[in-house]
């Protein structure tokens, strides 16, 4: 989607920048727009990042690192605008501006922008380009749901529901690399070992902020080495994982917002050899979130569908 704006910019002379608030996007996008623009030197800036040094005309970051530049870019194009820690921080929106020419343009991207930019929208103030469905031309993944208790009163039993063990195995029949999203970091091990003893013939791991080693895990799951990956919001957007599908648990958590689920169901169905992954919402409660998550996937549809842009 970004691609022609980007190879316009370069081939008329212009500077690119692309940022997105989390170091994983970075890493995530990297390859495919190196793959996309194979003759471009690209520097690729993250915290600790060997090329911060480096010049080239077309550069990836997260938006910490656009404090660095002042009018540098004919193209700023930010990914991820609402996520942590770009969302409600205006030292970055001020870099992020300040980082674009006066002459250059700038670009939003986000699955589920902020309330205040869809106003602006609706009211006509904020040109805007609304884009329903997938380059591949399927619908996106309807979550379904389970009812489950939670998380803590699995462990507690130390087993899984059967209805949720029921659809894992499903998925795994299938051959899909399953997201197991849980609301809280202290529950990863825990659930970890459960379903490593529920499900002993295929490799089982957990990050979350705080593992070291979260890079290499998440580089084995999307090389199909891990099958299954217990996880938190770290892993909600930004990462493409082909023929995958989503259980979320505890997704009646207050610490999932409408957002957040839209964003973790949208780690399925992203690949045309898989466009219909499946997203299950897991819990005791069907909340206003997930009932909301599930309307604006739906609408997303039936606007692809009218439109024209769906193939079934």
């Amino acid at each position: 989607m970004i691609f022609p704006l980007i190879n316009y910019t370069l081939s008329t002379g212009g500077k690119v920048l692309v940022a997105t608030p989390r170091r994983d996007v970075v890493l995530e996008l990297a390859p495919r727009i190196s793959k996309a623009f194979p003759e471009e030197k690209i520097a690729v800036l993250y915290g600790g990042s060997t090329q911060r040094w480096e010049e080239a005309r077309l550069i990836l970051a997260t938006t910490h690192q656009l404090m660095r530049f002042y009018h540098a870019f004919d193209l700023v194009i930010i990914d991820e605008l609402d996520a942590f820690p770009y969302h409600n921080d205006p030292m970055l929106a001020f870099a992020a501006k300040e980082s674009c020419k006066d002459t250059g343009r700038f670009i939003f991207l986000s699955a589920t922008p902020p309330s205040q930019m869809q106003r602006e929208v609706r009211q006509g103030r904020l040109a805007h380009a609304k884009v329903p469905a997938r380059f591949h031309g399927h619908p996106l993944p309807v979550p379904r749901r389970i009812r489950i208790e939670s998380v803590e009163g699995c462990l507690r039993r130390r087993s899984l529901p059967s209805s949720l063990a029921a659809s894992l195995e499903q998925s795994i029949q299938r051959g899909a690399q399953i997201f197991i999203f849980v609301s809280r970091i202290r529950h990863i091990d825990s659930l970890t070992g459960l379903l490593r003893r529920r499900f002993s013939g295929i490799p089982i791991e957990g990050t979350s902020s705080q593992d070291e080693m979260r890079a290499e895990k998440v580089l084995d799951f999307r090389a199909a080495k891990t099958r299954m990956l217990v996880t938190t919001t770290i892993l909600e957007r930004g990462v493409t994982v082909p023929k995958s599908d989503v259980f979320i648990l505890d997704a009646d958590s207050d610490l999932f917002d409408e957002a957040s689920l839209v964003q973790m169901a949208g780690r399925a169905g992203r690949s045309k050899d898989d466009p219909a992954g499946k997203v299950w919402f897991a819990s005791p409660e069907w909340t206003r979130s997930q009932r909301g998550a599930v309307r604006q996937i739906r609408s997303m549809n039936t606007i692809a569908h009218k439109k024209g842009f769906l193939h079934s």
